[in-house]
């Protein structure tokens, strides 16, 4: 059964703020980054109730054909959304990815005032007291490249009531730059976006296992669907030979009313008519059950005024049956294609190629080449004294006291009137790292398993699509001969039937026709739904049960 126009979008079933919200890195000082930081409440998760169900309502029933049935499974189903909310943490995983490439922006702020006691006559004072004021700022970010690259500024208010300084308050600032570039291990963009690309592999492989997953739910709803048109055909059954047998019953009742037959003749009618009673309430419970387990599919058991309605599919129970031949080698290529299992399988060796390059990396001598650059400069009212000490010890007196500010100190950083610059390389050799080597080993084992893990599941896929095979085909048959046994059944009814109504055959043969046709109709339901279950299983086991029932994820 096809799907042609069935496209569902998966979306969750809790209520709050928006993925691409809840991820999104607005950048300072766009207005988006305070109302990220600073205003963005607490997410609420509310759980919203099952929709749509009432689309399918009608005369106080939930008629359902398959295809609506799927689309409330997959609206409404909470093991489907939990499925689907897995996945956005491996994306999350992408974007923590490129958190090493976020640029970083360091202030600090000091007061300090500080009052000691001089100990000799050089400290400018009796009472040295000083208030240092130090302000720095420095921008600092990873390239793709590998480049730890620093921009930094920093300057400093200095006030003193030492008799000696020059400038006071004096300034002071700078501005520097520097740089770390690794030139062997963690060098290239390659070897830095290396989790990034193993993040998007893994999501990758996430999104298979989540069509795996989801193909796995459908097959089990679809189940639960073919169990209550059973069910529903199966009681049909029952009923109708309770029906049969409440009728030969008041026939043999009225026979020995008219003496007929003997009294002793009635009891054979009487069980059959009460066994008939059990079966039917039998039946009765199990289409109960079916329709509890398809509510939990589609979310009905969560509304209290569906959790009681009646279901009715619409869907009949003798299948369309397929008498042209299954190729088994092209559908077990068809698997081989289409399983999302072995795509996820096959895609955990890109990630583990990629675990083999980080490895290899960590076994490289770590030499770096760090380049700094440093301007400097100073200013603040210039002090002119005379000699320091005169002739007779006394201090020298102040002559004049010249104008500046914090312009001079900039002026000398940008002019790069007393610049500081200098180069280093540094290396870190390790004699013998167990470590990296175990790292790689691992890698490398790991890579070994899952391409024995892909050769397993490719031997499990073929065995799964010849055995599907083989069930399908079984259940061709065995409909065909249910179909068969209960036209031979219902023919030995009418005979036995006729025969009675001659006299020449007694009433215990009559009966077991009736039993026997009852039974007959029953093993043509269950070979007829069994043959729905094995055609879907095929249909999973091949990777097309999202394609043919026009599935999509998003």
């Amino acid at each position: 059964m096809r799907f042609l126009t069935l496209i569902t979008v998966l979306l969750p079933c809790l209520c709050g703020a928006a993925d691409d919200q809840l991820i999104s890195a607005p950048r300072f000082p766009a207005p988006g980054y305070f109302r990220k930081h600073f205003a963005t409440p607490l997410p609420r998760i509310e759980m919203q109730p099952p929709v749509r169900l009432q689309d399918f309502v009608a005369d106080a029933k939930l008629e359902l054909s398959l295809r609506n049935y799927i689309e409330l499974v997959l609206a409404n189903n909470t093991d489907i959304h939990i499925q689907r909310l897995s996945i956005e943490l491996q994306r999350n995983a992408i974007t923590r990815a490129f958190g090493v490439f976020d640029p970083v922006v360091l202030a600090t702020f000091r007061n300090t005032r500080s009052i000691t006691p001089s100990q000799d006559v050089l400290a400018g004072a009796s009472t040295l007291n000083q208030l240092s004021q130090p302000l720095n700022f420095s921008y600092q970010q990873t390239l793709e490249s590998g480049t730890l690259y620093n921009v930094g500024f920093s300057g400093q208010k200095l006030s003193s009531n030492n008799t000696f300084a020059t400038f006071n308050p004096a300034l002071s600032a700078n501005i520097n730059f520097s740089f770390t570039q690794p030139l062997l291990r963690n060098r290239g963009s390659y070897v830095t976006r290396l989790p990034i690309l193993v993040a998007r592999s893994r999501l990758r492989s996430g999104e298979y296992n989540l069509q795996d997953q989801l193909m796995r739910l459908l097959q089990f709803s679809e189940n639960a669907y073919w169990s209550l048109v059973e069910a529903r055909e199966a009681l049909k059954v029952q009923e109708q030979g309770l029906a049969l047998a409440d009728a030969f019953l008041k026939r043999a009742q009225r026979e020995v009313e008219l003496g007929a037959t003997s009294p002793l003749d009635i009891f054979q009618p009487q069980q059959n008519y009460a066994n008939q009673e059990i079966f039917v309430t039998q039946a009765r419970y199990r289409l109960g059950q079916a329709e509890d387990t398809l509510r939990r599919q589609i979310g009905a058991d969560l509304d209290p005024v569906m959790r009681n309605m009646p279901i009715l599919p619409t869907e009949t129970v003798l299948p369309p049956v397929d008498d042209s031949a299954i190729d088994r080698e092209m559908v077990v290529e068809l698997a081989y294609r289409k399983r999302p299992d072995l795509k996820a399988i096959l895609q955990n060796l890109d990630v583990d190629d990629l675990n083999i390059r980080q490895a290899k990396n960590t076994l490289l001598p770590d030499l770096g080449l760090t380049g700094t650059y440093t301007s400097t400069g100073r200013g603040g009212p210039f002090v002119q004294r005379t000699n320091v000490f005169g002739l007779d010890g006394t201090r020298g007196s102040i002559v004049r006291t010249l104008p500046g500010g914090l312009g001079d100190a900039l002026g000398q950083v940008f002019g790069l009137d007393f610049p500081i610059y200098g180069f280093s390389l540094s290396l870190r050799l390790p004699l013998r790292d167990r470590r990296a080597a175990a790292d790689l080993a691992d890698a490398t084992v790991n890579k070994r398993l899952n391409t024995l893990r892909a050769r397993n599941v490719e031997q499990t896929i073929r065995l799964d699509v010849l055995n599907a095979v083989n069930q399908v085909e079984n259940s061709r048959a065995s409909v065909r001969l249910a179909q068969v046994s209960v036209d031979f059944s219902q023919k030995r009814v009418d005979a036995e039937q006729k025969k009675y109504d001659l006299g020449v055959t007694t009433i215990f043969f009559l009966l077991d026709a009736q039993n026997t046709l009852t039974r007959a109709q029953a093993d043509l339901v269950t070979q007829s739904a069994q043959y729905r279950r094995n055609l879907l299983n095929l249909t999973r086991v091949t990777g097309e049960l999202l394609e043919e029932r026009g599935v999509t994820v998003q």
